[in-house]
Formats: C-alpha cells, sequence, structure tokens
C-alpha cells in the first residue's frame, strides 16, 4: 500500500509579514493603561503596613542587644513601626510569632 504524499505549492503560501497586523492606537493605549495599573498595584503593595514581625526584628536590630517582648512592643509604638499595640495582650502576639517562625514546620517547640 502506497502513502499518499502532500504536495505543496511554494508559490501560495504568504509570507509572515503580510500575517502581521499593526495594534492600532487604541491597543497601545490599553497596553499603557495596564502598565499603569501594574505599576500602581506594585506601589500599593510596597506601602503595606509592616509586620509585627519584621517590625520585631527592626527594633532589635536597632537596639542592638536582647529585649523581652513587651519591651519591644513598647519600642514598636514609640517609633511607630505599624504593629499594633493594641490588641489584649501585643506581647504574647509578638512571642508567638517568634516562636512559630523560628520552628521549623511540622515540629512542635516543647518537642
Amino acid at each position: 500500500m502506497a502513502t499518499k504524499k502532500s504536495t505543496k505549492n511554494d508559490n501560495t503560501k504568504t509570507p509572515a509579514k503580510a500575517n502581521l497586523i499593526e495594534p492600532s492606537a487604541e491597543v497601545a493605549e490599553a497596553n499603557a493603561a495596564l502598565a499603569k495599573k501594574k505599576a500602581k498595584k506594585a506601589k500599593e503593595l510596597k506601602a503595606r503596613k509592616t509586620s509585627a514581625l519584621d517590625a520585631a526584628l527592626r527594633v532589635l536590630q536597632e537596639a542592638g542587644q536582647p529585649m523581652t517582648c513587651p519591651e519591644m512592643i513598647e519600642r514598636m509604638a514609640a517609633k511607630g513601626y505599624g504593629a499594633s499595640p493594641k490588641g489584649a495582650t501585643p506581647a504574647a502576639t509578638i512571642y508567638s510569632v517568634i516562636l512559630l517562625e523560628k520552628t521549623p514546620r511540622g515540629r512542635r517547640p516543647d518537642s
């Protein structure tokens, strides 16, 4: 059984450049607006409040010495680092966050 070979005529092909469409001014404006929106979103992400863990680390680095959690909360509030000292037990929250960060995943701190 013979296989049927297809024959293509090279004269019927259109050049690749002929299939390209130049973007219109509307498309260019839409792309510019999209880029501007992405840049704005990236800027907003950078402007978010500092996490309690980041604020605690910053306070400890500035102090250059060990501190207790209540001391860190006082210093963060005084410097305005964005961690909220308004909760019922902010020192306990900082302690928990530090403990969880330092513990390997899947292990309990007391084991």
